[in-house]
């Protein structure tokens, strides 16, 4: 086997376009179902680079789909633009400093994410054509990914139900490929509704909705001793129903994020968290309604796809950094804590070394602490498509996601780097399997056999709308 892939070239050549779509994504951060600008320039590069394009895919205004080749089988490349509230930082500043109050950062780096799956489609795409290779490459710009649980209802919608390979990566402090583990999800409101009255002179006509939700949490806090470990709750209070303390609060809501290892696992978990909810209805002669928001399940790993990328992450090796990309991301480093370092070295299983500041080496997969682990819409994917990830080296190692750290370094040559070698995996591990489409025949027998005719059933219902925006006049 050449150690050298043809698409790695054609990547080269296209990155500095990509570069500047990545940066242009993290001038203009925006959050769930707002990604309106970053949406823009990637149809933009999609048209330039000669994709048929189809805008607000599944009633979602800010998604869009790129496809180009005929025939053949069907790779998907998914991408991801949406940024985080309150996350604004300057970029390449190692100190907290917002470049406008209050607002929106890429912490999770998706700016890089969709730029370097783009480009990896891109790539592809003109590899096929150069080499009259039949196939079809998609591009699915995906929003809100941060909660909106887009991709759940892309899948819900049937977008890939003609995919044959589903690929992703997402920027990390090291380059490998992804363990496929995750947290299946709900997020869920839960809306008490009680009786206003005087707190002083007639406290005994009011039904606190606000002592609902109060006791609702409690509640639930009890329970988290009788949950699996690996399980996750949190909560949030979202309309507390006033801010005048001598009225009986008559509406009151908090949300929860419902987590847990599997499907199976995270619906018996939702279930017991609305009995809590009854319960503190009856207490407090109020009533209560739940509105799941959005829903994630867990991701489904696929060998096949894990050992080609493996092989394509091998025989690149690792991104190549320079000492000017090392000496900035000790000026980072500096930021953190001792602990922020270690833990990205125990999650990612990777032996702590002293000094080491940027990733230098391909690590195993399989190799990490998957005991705490998020949850993320490829997962839904992962269900209805053969589907693989990858880890890219983009920011100091230490640096925790959804943070300023992550925020500040979006936009330094070192994050490009590590986008341009995610793509070049990416794309080299799709030629691969359209050049030899029985690896498509054996990852479609491993996902089968995974799944063990479990029927998928999607943790957003059909009567669930994605929580678009309400548009200002």
């Amino acid at each position: 086997m050449k150690n050298h892939s043809d698409i790695w070239d054609i990547v080269e050549e296209k990155s500095p376009a990509y570069f500047d779509l990545s940066d242009t994504v993290w001038d203009n951060p925006e959050t769930n179902y707002e990604e309106y600008k970053a949406s823009d320039a990637h149809t933009q590069m999609l048209m330039d680079e000669g994709f048929r394009v189809e805008r607000g895919i599944a009633g979602l205004p800010t998604a869009v789909m790129g496809e180009a080749g005929e025939d053949g089988p069907v790779i998907a490349i998914l991408g991801e633009f949406d940024a985080l509230p309150g996350l604004s930082q300057i970029a390449g500043l190692a100190e907290p400093q917002e470049i406008e109050r209050g607002g929106h950062g890429h912490g999770c780096g998706h700016n890089l994410l969709g730029s370097g799956s783009l480009l990896a489609a891109s790539a592809l795409k003109d590899y096929l054509a150069e080499n009259g290779i039949k196939g079809r490459v998609r591009y699915y710009g995906c929003p809100a990914e941060e909660g909106g649980s887009a991709k759940g209802f892309m899948v819900r919608e049937g977008l890939f139900d003609d995919v044959d390979v589903a690929f992703c990566w997402h920027p990390a402090p090291f380059a490998g490929v992804n363990d496929p583990v995750s947290l299946a999800c709900n997020e869920i409101s839960f809306h008490f509704t009680g009786r206003a009255a005087h707190a002083a002179s007639a406290p005994h006509l009011g039904r606190s909705a606000l002592d609902a939700v109060e006791l609702m949490n409690v509640g639930v806090n009890y329970m988290r001793e009788h949950m699996p470990s690996s399980a996750r709750i949190h909560y949030a209070v979202t309309d507390t129903g006033g801010i005048a303390p001598n009225v009986v609060q008559a509406k009151a809501t908090v949300r929860y994020l419902i987590r847990a290892l599997s499907l199976p696992e995270m619906q018996t978990l939702l279930e017991r968290v609305r009995k809590i909810a009854q319960g503190a209805a009856l207490m407090t002669e109020t009533s209560v309604r739940d509105e799941i928001i959005s829903g994630d399940a867990n991701l489904i790993g696929n060998s096949t796809l894990e050992q080609l990328m493996q092989i394509q992450l091998e025989r690149l090796g690792a991104p190549v950094f320079d000492e000017q990309d090392r000496k900035t991301a000790r000026e980072f480093q500096d930021t953190l804590s001792k602990e922020d370092i270690s833990d990205a070295f125990r999650r990612f299983g990777v032996e702590p070394k002293d000094g080491l500041a940027l990733c230098e080496e391909i690590y195993k997969p399989y190799n990490g602490d998957n005991s705490l682990v998020g949850s993320t819409d490829v997962g839904s994917v992962s269900w209805v498509v053969p589907t693989v990830q990858m880890r890219g080296a983009t920011c100091a190692i230490g640096t925790p996601l959804h943070s300023w750290q992550m925020v500040a370094q979006g936009k330094l040559p070192a994050a490009h780097k590590g986008m341009a070698h995610a793509a070049k995996i990416m794309s080299s591990t799709a030629a691969e399997l359209f050049r030899n489409p029985e690896h498509i025949t054996a990852a479609k027998a491993d996902h089968q056999k995974r799944l063990g005719g479990t029927v998928f059933i999607n943790p957003i219902p059909d009567d669930v709308q994605p929580a678009l925006p309400v548009q200002k006049a």
